[in-house]
């Protein structure tokens, strides 16, 4: 397969609160490139949304079963597809998907033994290593927004202890670390915000620390004790060694609430593994993305090898744009708009790093530019 002549949409079958789905407006500009559209039967319908919708009269969009939407020239779903899934899809086809080749050395090793081309939307980036298909605005709004609701419950009005603002300590000043500095000064809400402002509340600081200072117990511990929020937004270098060990979590005070916006797994069996930023936290999902320090679930979804005895109120999101779905799917169209015409064009194996603006992009987000510039070694990592 070189130049696609179709598309399917499987429907992501992961949790019940997972409703993202591409949205019709995005369905019909792909048909206008000449593409034909596959739709798995029920695609989209807990957002509301019927075949009717998607097709729009165009006779370019096809209703089908999972396996056929699985067939198609060109796949695409924002999350990635199950294990069962990747045996359905047809070798020398190409998959887009939030892959995480970084992360996944083992999704790395089942694509490249099956044979099959890849498209990481998270490794879709331009010359600086910024990505061009991304909602990092609404990872760093929707968790610290979650975090407030939780500190909100506790104490009303934020009246905490100390009588003063609310603490913020962010860890990493990236992309996502520059939304949550925003984001913690406006109490993840903006009509929050404006409503105490409004009545007098005690207002909320955010303090930002790099690598300079996270790798300093001495000096993380003067920051822990003085934190009730505290906000993982690092994009770590060696994901086998964590940000903050769990014995960390100690100077924090009781009532504080961590906030996981990175959202790495735990992957024990590679070599390297691949362990959380914060040490012995659990992975939520858009099912459940809270974890008070007595939840049982904690057990369920900390391996038993990590330790984890230093426990605060977690929250942690897998997903944490699906919070509020259609706008992210709306986000995410327009940024795929101008990747999908030069991928239609061209084709995957048409890319290249000597080509335009975009699809230099989409090259560095291929499975093809991973195995030759990451660090995967053929048989496991």
């Amino acid at each position: 397969m070189n130049i696609p002549k179709t598309i399917g949409f499987p429907r992501m079958m992961k949790e019940p609160s997972e409703k993202r789905v591409f949205l019709p407006e995005f369905v019909q500009f792909l048909t206008r490139l000449g593409l034909d559209v596959y739709i798995e039967e029920g695609y989209g319908s807990r957002e509301g949304f019927s075949f009717a919708d998607y097709r729009e009269g165009s006779l370019a969009v096809h209703e089908c079963r999972r396996e056929e939407a699985l067939r198609q020239d060109l796949v695409l779903v924002l999350r990635s597809p199950t294990r069962e899934d990747f045996t359905l899809l047809q070798r020398g086809h190409c998959l887009i998907s939030m892959l995480h080749f970084p992360t996944r050395p083992r999704r790395v090793e089942r694509l490249h033994r099956l044979d099959l081309r890849a498209i990481s939307l998270d490794g879709i980036a331009n010359g600086y290593n910024v990505r061009l298909v991304e909602n990092m605005k609404a990872v760093g709004w929707n968790g610290l927004e979650v975090a407030f609701d939780w500190l909100e419950k506790q104490w009303p009005d934020f009246r905490l202890p100390h009588g003063g603002p609310v603490r913020v300590l962010i860890l990493g000043a990236g992309m996502v670390g520059k939304h949550a500095v925003e984001a913690a000064t406006k109490f993840g809400n903006i009509e929050r915000n404006m409503a105490l402002m409004e009545g007098g509340g005690p207002g909320s600081t955010a303090t930002v620390v790099g690598r300079n200072v996270s790798g300093d117990p001495s000096a993380m511990k003067q920051l822990f004790v003085q934190t009730d929020i505290l906000v993982d937004a690092t994009q770590r270098r060696d994901p086998s060694q964590p940000v903050v060990p769990n014995a960390w979590l100690a100077w924090l005070p009781e009532y504080a609430v961590v906030v996981d916006l990175a959202v790495d797994p735990y992957t024990l069996e590679t070599d390297p593994p691949v362990v959380r930023g914060i040490e012995g936290i659990p992975r939520g999902n858009l099912d459940k993305y809270v974890f008070p320090a007595d939840d049982p679930d904690w057990e369920k979804t900390v391996p038993r090898q990590v330790p984890s005895g230093r426990r605060r109120t977690a929250v942690s999101c897998y997903s944490w744009p699906g919070i509020h779905p259609e706008a992210c799917m709306r986000h995410y169209g327009r940024q795929l708009e101008p990747l999908m015409e030069v991928l239609v064009e061209k084709g995957y194996e048409g890319l290249s790093i000597d080509g335009g603006y975009f699809e230099r992009a989409l090259f560095r987000g291929t499975l093809k530019y991973w195995l030759e510039h990451g660090e995967y070694k053929p048989g496991g990592r």
